[in-house]
């Protein structure tokens, strides 16, 4: 199996610029706030990127001090959210707003806290609801299984990318938690996955599926010792240049294998997450054996499961109900 080392084109958001806005030394403070109580690169990330949107749309107004700010001008720029269409003219989901939203109204709260304001803006800016929809795309297992098969695994990319989706099936993982595994979080005696860190912060053990397990067995054997180019490298699957892969790439690479399968639906990796708890629902595994995989901290998030899980109420309906009884 040849190896092909290539830097992969990953597109990148280009920052925007606010450093000659007076809100920037307040923004830089509050970021440094958030990283010494130890909140999560991610968070802090995102925080970032909603607050230079909102300082670029105050500097194009003007406003280039947080004293200036009041609720009608918080709440203009939340209008201004919601009319916003992106370049293919779909608009703002209502949870893409309530994320450039949430760091307002933290960011305001920090700067009364800290006595740069003395009252706080945001204090009562409602933010938008987000529906608890279902999820409206749910692989069936024949569906991942043939996923799982499109890798080429003659190729040492495609032994390491079987392994990858399956690690996303047997365990529901997000992008992220998989993106940060190392080698160290797999313990093949114990058939486990040990999160560190995953969403709030928050650890968790896992069990792998033997297949699963078998596939990572095969990667680290004969593949991983050829991708890598820092033996000190601790992340477990590596791209064919020898990085840790980044969530924008690993995404697009799962989404390409869903596409060659055939499979015409939105999503990527979190498609593996909803799949893996909606099949073990339906096989008969409790509710809160299915929080505790997927890391929820409140039951309610997983009771979604509960309502998509329809091969399991067509059986009982089909068995129970009078006008399908022969």
């Amino acid at each position: 199996m040849a190896l092909r080392r290539k830097k992969h084109n990953v597109r990148t958001r280009v920052k925007r610029v606010i450093e000659h806005n007076g809100f920037y030394p307040y923004f830089s403070r509050y970021l440094e706030s958030n990283a010494v109580q130890g909140i999560s690169v991610d968070t802090i990330k995102r925080r970032d990127s909603a607050l230079r949107r909102f300082i670029a749309w105050c500097d194009e107004r003007g406003l280039d001090d947080p004293r200036e700010i009041t609720k009608p001008i918080l709440e203009r720029y939340q209008r201004h959210l919601y009319y916003y269409r992106k370049s293919d003219g779909e608009p703002l989901s209502v949870g893409s707003q309530q994320v450039l939203l949430t760091p307002l109204k933290s960011f305001f709260k920090w700067l009364t806290q800290e006595n740069y304001l003395l009252y706080n803006p945001a204090s009562e800016l409602v933010l938008p609801k987000k529906p608890k929809g279902l999820p409206r795309n749910i692989l069936t297992t024949e569906e991942v299984m043939k996923i799982l098969d499109q890798p080429d695994i003659t190729q040492q990319e495609g032994v390491r990318d079987r392994a990858l989706l399956e690690v996303l099936y047997s365990t529901g993982i997000r992008r992220s938690e998989l993106t940060n595994l190392c080698e160290c979080d797999i313990d093949h005696r114990r058939q486990t996955v040990f999160v560190k860190e995953g969403k709030h912060k928050k650890d968790r053990y896992l069990p792998l599926g033997a297949r699963a397990l078998q596939w990572i067995q095969t990667y680290q054997r004969d593949v991983r010792e050829q991708l890598l180019i820092d033996h000190r490298e601790p992340h477990l699957f590596l791209t064919d240049y020898g990085e840790p892969f980044k969530g924008s790439y690993l995404g697009h690479l799962v989404k390409g294998y869903i596409e060659q399968a055939g499979i015409n639906t939105p999503g990527s990796c979190h498609l593996f997450r909803h799949a893996m708890a909606t099949h073990m629902l339906e096989n008969g595994a409790d509710i809160r054996f299915i929080q505790t995989m997927l890391g929820h901290s409140d039951l309610s998030t997983t009771e979604i499961y509960t309502r998509v899980s329809i091969e399991k109420l067509r059986a009982i309906h089909a068995a129970t109900h009078p006008a399908t009884l022969e």
